[in-house]
């Protein structure tokens, strides 16, 4: 064991400090390699390298973060370490409010915005210990799949600055996977964590309904589909963020060997990208390999009825939220002042319908979760596309919508399920993809586990955007 200690102190001596995950960083704590302000000073040197080309965060904090590494620092001589995550640098997506730093969900109608108190899951992350550093870019309302506003501008993925990293939480997975901060925290209301992480090879977590508490946040638009949750380059990583957010004790699931699992590779007749499907394929046959039993075959709900209700819930919500600023609406850009238009003119009627389709998801997978375990999709259904353009027009050849390349997600968001994007094999090309797993409301311990399995078969952890960004 003795042996083995010095090996690992070896290893993350050859590391920047800014390459390590969370667990690396609290142990080189532990083991007095090197302090919280170490790492600090690590990832802010970073930062101040390859942010002005990725533009991932947008409100800094760097002298509140680098307070929080001294006294996490003091805690670790004495160790009295407040927990797994105490003198760990991270960032926070910039529509959850955190004391003192700006908060303007991606619009000018907040661009001045100086929360006075955290959201409930910031506060008990920052009663952890650990050192939030900034705000990442998001877009206006958290309603598209890319990330630009006109407050901050256009986010770029590490992986190549031409292109996109998605969205809602794009800043929130720039930042990660170009090593500004080992994790993040970001929201997901339709796939807003999971696809941006597999567009750049992370882990992304949707924890079920209520698993993390929320209060003294932003407006609620999205009925209650959406939820806070991590993003990390390693699975363990993802899950500890994930219950200091939720202010609870991980607990070791059932064995995730022997589980059921349905492969939908396709949601009707949307198209995927061929890469995309080869790989979540590979991917689905891998779980196999590792003793569950995966079978091929179609959505188990009614995909046309959950596209009609999606644009309903979103649209009403964001009319309803600009109701109270009629007189700022030029200050909206003009998707979004569409869209919320789209919105006022729906009727009550309209919007009750949508939310009976929401029911019916529910009592549906309810059913098929009593016969399978896992439902298995990619995480995505296109590649990533420029960085300027809010969605691609085409997939394998075929034109789109503007949520051609998201179909795969809000099934699980208006369910109210857990769900995974763990990276997998990449394309052709290079570009990161991620397939999903997604289990029954209450079950996020069984598909953290079921990922941590899967990442030990296919580790993803070195693979890494280019270290000269």
């Amino acid at each position: 064991m003795r042996a083995r200690g010095r090996a690992d102190r070896r290893d993350r001596a050859r590391m920047n400090l800014w390459e390590l995950s969370a667990a690396e960083l609290t142990a080189g704590y532990g083991s007095g390699d090197f302090t919280p302000r170490d790492a600090l000073e690590a990832v802010l040197a970073r930062i101040d390298a390859v942010n002005p080309k990725i533009n991932a965060i947008v409100t800094f904090d760097t002298d509140g973060a680098r307070r929080a590494a001294d006294a996490s620092a003091a805690r670790w001589r004495q160790r009295a370490a407040l927990g797994a995550f105490d003198g760990v640098p991270l960032t926070v997506k910039d529509n959850i409010p955190v004391r003192g730093m700006r908060a303007t969900w991606g619009s000018r109608l907040y661009a001045d915005w100086i929360p006075e108190h955290d959201e409930l899951p910031i506060r008990r992350l920052r009663d952890s210990g650990a050192a939030i550093v900034g705000k990442t870019n998001c877009p206006e309302f958290t309603l598209q799949g890319y990330t630009d506003n006109l407050v901050f501008g256009v986010t770029r993925n590490p992986w190549d600055l031409a292109l996109t990293p998605g969205g809602s939480s794009g800043g929130a997975v720039a930042a990660v996977a170009a090593g500004l901060g080992p994790v993040a925290v970001g929201t997901d209301g339709g796939g807003s964590i999971r696809r941006p992480a597999a567009h750049t090879g992370l882990v992304g977590f949707k924890p079920s309904r209520d698993a993390i508490a929320r209060a003294d946040g932003f407006p609620v638009i999205l009925f209650d589909c959406e939820v806070i949750g991590p993003i990390a380059r390693t699975v363990a990583d993802a899950r500890t963020l994930f219950h200091v957010l939720a202010g609870t004790t991980p607990y070791e699931p059932d064995p995730v060997r022997g589980l059921r699992v349905l492969h939908v590779p396709q949601f009707g007749g949307s198209p995927v990208d061929p890469d995309i499907a080869r790989s979540v394929t590979d991917a689905a046959h891998d779980l196999a390999t590792l003793g569950h039993a995966v079978e091929e075959g179609e959505a188990p709900f009614d995909i046309e009825a959950l596209n009609r209700a999606w644009p309903v819930i979103s649209q009403a919500g964001l009319a309803w939220l600009l109701k109270g600023h009629a007189d700022r609406l030029g200050e909206i850009s003009p998707p979004m002042r569409e869209m919320a238009a789209n919105g006022a003119a729906l009727s009550a009627t309209d919007y009750y319908a949508a939310l009976d389709i929401v029911k019916k998801l529910r009592q549906q997978l309810g059913g098929f979760f009593a016969r399978y375990d896992l439902i298995l999709t990619p995480s995505i259904a296109a590649l990533s596309w420029p960085a300027d353009q809010p969605f691609p027009p085409t997939i394998a050849g075929h034109a789109v919508g503007p949520r051609g390349h998201a179909v795969f997600t809000a099934f699980a968001n208006m369910a109210g399920c857990p769900a995974i994007s763990i990276p997998c094999a990449p394309a052709a090309n290079g570009q990161t993809i991620g397939f999903q797993i997604v289990g029954a409301i209450g079950r996020d311990e069984l598909l953290l586990a079921v990922a941590a399995h899967y990442e030990q078969l296919r580790p993803w952890a070195n693979r890494r955007p280019s270290m000269n960004l």
